[in-house]
């Protein structure tokens, strides 16, 4: 759909809303179309198409025939849309409220519920009900949807299209292609599954999405229908986790220390040959183990059991072969720029401006990158999107019938929105969005000065309300499970909070696995947040003079040290924006991912990204330490490896090459 075809379903669509008695196909090709040259049968494909747009877009659009004719005839058949078509419902909300409801936004990171997580909440903004909620500083959840397959899984599934992916099984630990309808995602025991009919199968079947080996490809050319009453957090419910196993292992001398605090020891056996000691390590799943396993590289190997140990080194061997292949030209597109951003279509653009109208409506005066930066476009964006928006109006062609904007001061003022001042009802991504992350939110402690009692008010009277104007939409919230977002390490983010409320210093004692040490800090807490139900504190560490991010699963000791915060947190910097703090002594390092690794390039903050033909990406991303590149490489089985700089790409191949030589591979 290109610029022109946008202006000409915008134009449509004013028509048709802003007709009492509707409009005949003959009215609609001289005003609309300005069509007086071309074939009937090519208008009216040209016609069908667009009214299929339409609808698309959530719009009903009446058919009206004169009594005692038929609709067949499109001489006396005229059409229009109704005023209240596709229109958001009224949503009254409380302070408390609104601050829970955008709470549960901001939990999706990023990725297609990110995006319409932030969509849903500028509707509710345009609807004039929802005004700016400043979250306090300290805490934020986060989740962290499992990169390109959450994306594809979420749009299939709404789309009701069935996918196509290749898949290790658990139990053979073959790969085979499987093709599934996807009921529903979710999350359980750190992990996205996501629960389906298998057509191959012809059973309801669980598939982790760590497991795909292969991208998930729809069926565009066929569609299945939901089972009625489905609930993926039921079904998620129901899903036992795997036993608990022993894992022997070989470790070299006064090495990984995380590993040791986890093991039992091996009373009655000797040690390895070459004087490793041997350690029994519980765990339960074998594929997530073998990727720490492997980050580990020689200074571990495995013994037992098999699946383990074949798991390694399948890993270290994908890693090797990704090291073999012929490198892609190093280079970006000029400009380069930050991050990597999906195409936009027409369709977006159209999109965006159907919320775009309401949103200035409710919002007059902002400055123009403030609305471009709400939006999550360019500035250049905005002003295409506003000069299409001046051009269009109704059919007459009047100066009244048109859309009526200013912005030659830098600030955005609408004075004419043609009935397009209330915004459009959510769509299935944003309902579930909004609804998935409200439930996600029970169990979470008190935040924004809220009691426990007041915030499981506002939770379950905003989940109401929103599931109300949701309608059809928000049924496909049941078929999302978002990862509970409590945290394990209760007394310790109890400790952070109150330090965090009080302005206190804390005295840490904190395990580092990358560099396998133990450390004494003293820091200043700013704020609390989580990738899914990991939770990290950021805080300004005395002995490194900058700021640094702890996991709380990695705390051993934290306690006040009686000194108060030498920098205080504040709620204009409540949300960290990434997990890693850019320093100037970082290494800047080029990689080239996988198409299955292509998500590393969002996990990490690439700062440049290019893609490759073979659906894989150059990213440009930074690290804090070079030591623990090799570690990355390893760990991640052949999804990415280093171009640049040569040394440190050379030193992860040595890493993996004595990794494997203790296999015999």
């Amino acid at each position: 759909m290109s610029a022109s075809r946008t202006e000409r379903l915008l134009n449509l669509l004013l028509a048709l809303l802003n007709t009492k008695y509707g409009l005949s196909r003959a009215v609609l090709r001289e005003k609309v179309y300005h069509d007086d040259g071309g074939s009937d049968a090519a208008f009216g494909r040209m016609f069908e198409r667009d009214k299929t747009e339409l609808r698309s877009f959530g719009f009903e659009i009446e058919t009206i025939t004169e009594p005692g004719l038929t609709a067949e005839d499109p001489a006396t058949t005229r059409y229009r849309i109704g005023k209240e078509s596709n229109r958001l419902p009224d949503v009254h909300l409380t302070p408390a409220e609104g601050t829970v409801l955008v709470l549960a936004a901001t939990l999706w990171e990023r990725a297609a519920l990110g995006g319409a997580a932030a969509s849903a909440l500028r509707k509710l903004q345009a609807s004039g009900d929802l005004g700016e909620v400043q979250l306090p500083a300290g805490v934020q959840p986060r989740i962290k949807p499992a990169g390109q397959a959450f994306e594809a899984l979420v749009t299939a599934l709404n789309a009701r299209q069935p996918v196509s992916f290749g898949y290790r099984a658990a139990s053979t630990g073959q790969e085979e292609r499987r093709l599934v309808e996807p009921w529903g995602l979710g999350s359980r025991f750190g992990q996205w599954y996501l629960v389906g009919f298998d057509r191959v199968r012809g059973a309801k079947r669980f598939f982790r999405l760590s497991r795909m080996t292969s991208a998930v490809q729809p069926e565009t050319k066929d569609s299945y229908e939901l089972p009625a009453g489905f609930d993926a957090r039921k079904e998620l419910d129901g899903l036992a986790e795997l036993p608990l196993q022993d894992a022997v292992l070989e470790v070299a001398p006064d090495r990984l220390l995380g590993l040791r605090r986890r093991s039992a020891g091996l009373p009655g056996r000797p040690p390895a040959d070459d004087g490793r000691e041997l350690l029994t390590v519980p765990f339960r799943d074998s594929e997530l183990f073998a990727e720490e396993l492997a980050s580990y590289g020689p200074h571990v190997k495995v013994r037992e059991p098999a699946e383990l140990r074949a798991a390694v080194v399948r890993r270290l061997e994908a890693a090797e072969a990704a090291l073999s292949r012929p490198a892609p030209p190093a280079g970006f597109p000029e400009p380069a720029a930050p991050g990597r951003t999906r195409k936009r279509t027409s369709e977006d653009q159209l999109s965006r401006m159907l919320e775009l109208v309401p949103f200035l409506v409710h919002n007059q005066g902002l400055p123009i990158q403030d609305v471009a930066d709400r939006f999550g476009i360019s500035r250049k964006e905005l002003i295409a999107d506003l000069q299409i928006l001046i051009c269009s109006g109704l059919p007459e062609g009047y100066p009244d019938d048109l859309f009526d904007i200013d912005w030659e001061d830098e600030h955005v003022y609408i004075h004419e929105h043609l009935e397009l001042n209330r915004p459009v009802r959510f769509s299935p991504e944003e309902a579930s969005a909004l609804l998935t992350g409200l439930a996600t939110l029970g169990n979470l402690p008190a935040q924004a000065g809220l009691s426990g009692d007041e915030q499981a008010s506002a939770l379950e009277s905003v989940t109401v309300k929103l599931a109300g104007a949701a309608g059809e939409a928000g049924r496909t919230a049941a078929s999302l499970a978002a990862p509970p977002v409590q945290p394990a390490e209760a007394g310790f983010f109890e400790t952070v909070t109150a330090a965090i409320k009080d302005g206190r210093q804390l005295a840490l004692r904190y395990f580092s696995p990358q560099r396998d040490t133990v450390s004494e800090r003293d820091v200043d807490p700013l704020r609390l947040y989580s990738q899914d139900d990991t939770w990290y504190f950021e805080a300004y560490c005395h002995s490194k003079s900058a700021v640094r991010n702890f996991r709380l699963d990695r705390v051993e000791e934290l306690a006040p040290n009686g000194r108060p915060v030498s920098t205080p947190a504040s709620a204009d910097t409540s949300v960290p924006l990434k997990l890693y703090t850019p320093s100037d002594d970082d290494v800047v390092v080029l990689l080239q991912l996988s198409g299955q690794g292509a998500h590393l390039a969002d996990d990490y903050y690439a700062e440049r990204t290019a893609g490759l033909p073979d659906g894989g990406l150059l990213a440009e991303v930074r690290f804090g330490s070079a030591d623990w590149l090799p570690m990355f490489i390893a760990q991640h089985g052949g999804a990415a490896r280093i171009l640049e700089p040569a040394g440190l790409a050379e030193a992860s191949a040595a890493w993996i090459r004595a990794a494997l030589e203790q296999y015999g591979a």
